[in-house]
């Protein structure tokens, strides 16, 4: 049987020899710490999720409510799926905003349902902060211009040069981590 190399997402079948992806988890954590820092520890909160079940939403959802949870003062007050798309979390959003007068910040699990959901704030005439993942060009664009509070990056780059050298490991029968988690960076104003 051949053992296989997963870069960023998980397998779901197969004996995978070693992972090699952002920590996900800690960008969620990284996302909700500048949230906090921002409002002060108390506020409230709207969560934009990726496809349900994918290791992305999943780990990044599992790090942002994991901080959420130790911060007494914040709630997240609407959490809906928008699958990693611009145009649902435009809809989305729209529609939270529409539902809950109160919101301070926004956590997306990828750019482009940031990018759709500042759409949504923008029409709407409110200031609402919103951090998003992944560190798209367009994200860092809007970072840069004021429109978004931040992105958190993954690198790609080291991951493909992780990847390689893991895989150069599997073929010369090398033992191999499990799991290499790639550290993120955090481009905000």
């Amino acid at each position: 049987m051949t053992a296989l190399l997963s870069l960023e997402r998980g397998a779901t079948s197969g004996t995978v020899a070693s992972h090699v992806a952002s920590d996900n988890v800690q960008g969620g954590q990284m996302a909700d710490d500048l949230i906090l820092q921002k409002l002060g520890k108390s506020g409230s909160v709207v969560e934009l999720e990726g496809v349900p079940g994918t290791s992305a939403a999943r780990d990044r959802g599992m790090g942002f409510n994991q901080a959420v949870d130790s911060a007494s003062g914040v709630k997240v007050v609407a959490r809906q799926a928008a699958d990693f798309d611009r145009t649902k979390g435009l809809n989305v959003m729209e529609n939270i905003r529409q539902a809950q007068s109160d919101v301070q910040a926004v956590f997306a699990h990828n750019d482009e349902m940031a990018l759709g959901a500042i759409k949504a704030i923008q029409a709407s005439g409110r200031d609402i902060l919103v951090v998003g993942f992944d560190g798209t060009g367009d994200a860092v664009k809007a970072v840069q211009d004021g429109s978004m509070l931040a992105t958190v990056a993954q690198q790609a780059g080291m991951i493909g040069s992780l990847g390689i050298e893991t895989a150069d490991k599997i073929i010369k029968g090398q033992s191999v981590a499990d799991y290499t988690p790639v550290p993120l960076q955090l481009i905000a104003q």
